[in-house]
């Protein structure tokens, strides 16, 4: 079992929906039996400019994390199928163990 991260913006969008939207379609159309986004309250990416909600916010800067654990197998599938997307998504790949107690 692997988890598999993307980290992105809520206000990027891919074919008229959010990103993360999109991204969870993709992969559940490949097969991939869960997966989840999450919408961080502040952050900061590689340009070192921090994202926070606030009372005033138009929103849309906020950074998102779209998850999943799932087999090697399917990891690969889906970062294969999104290479020739054309995106540049960051993400993270690691081992996992799941199991339910």
């Amino acid at each position: 079992m692997e988890t598999l991260k993307f980290y992105l913006s809520e206000k990027q969008q891919r074919e008229g929906k959010s990103l993360y939207e999109w991204l969870l379609e993709e992969a559940r159309r490949l097969g991939v039996s869960g997966g989840s986004a999450f919408r961080a309250i502040a952050g900061y990416g590689r340009h070192g400019r921090l994202h926070e909600e606030t009372f005033f916010e138009l929103g849309g800067e906020l950074p998102v994390t779209v998850e999943f654990v799932l087999e090697s197998a399917q990891a690969d599938r889906l970062l294969e199928a999104l290479r020739p997307q054309g995106l540049k998504l960051f993400y993270v790949r690691q081992p996992a163990e799941a199991g339910v107690v």
